[in-house]
């Protein structure tokens, strides 16, 4: 296995990977968001808020992890106010149950340790609940969201 850096050239895969990952977890695919993904990837990973990571074998991708750094006011608790946002963990079907999906965790949590943030938060899939709470994740019920009407 090959881990690196995902960079702009990398932009195509990772639309894929997304919608794959979406598809994945029942959400259905009822609209393009092609250019919406595009432009996320590139804004993102130019800013330096994106740090994403694709694991390889034989030159094709087989699980990815994510961080976001998202700015929020600062508090007591988090002075900094900057959090990371864990996203985009898929692994393959065919790879899964071998460990990739904690590797690759282990990549977004260390980034973090790194900028100094530490904060995390995450939304768990129903496959993907276990590997987090095994980790270390703790549900919450710091979060409420309301879905604007269009």
């Amino acid at each position: 296995m090959f881990i690196r850096r995902a960079t702009l050239k990398d932009v195509e895969g990772l639309i894929d990977i997304r919608k794959k990952q979406l598809i994945d977890e029942g959400i259905t695919a009822d609209q393009d968001i092609d250019d919406q993904l595009r432009q996320f990837f590139v804004d993102k990973i130019e800013s330096g808020d994106l740090i994403q990571w694709l694991a390889e074998e034989q030159g094709v991708i087989v699980a990815t992890s994510a961080i976001v750094f998202y700015q929020f006011p600062p508090t007591y608790t988090n002075v900094s106010g900057v959090k990371g946002y864990i996203t985009n963990m898929y692994t393959k079907p065919t790879h899964r149950g071998k460990g990739f999906g904690t590797k690759m965790l282990d990549l977004a949590v260390s980034k973090a340790k790194e900028r100094g943030v530490h904060k995390l938060w995450l939304g768990a899939s129903a496959l993907g609940r276990p590997v987090y709470l095994k980790y270390g994740f703790e549900e919450t019920d710091e979060w409420l969201e309301l879905n604007v009407p269009k």
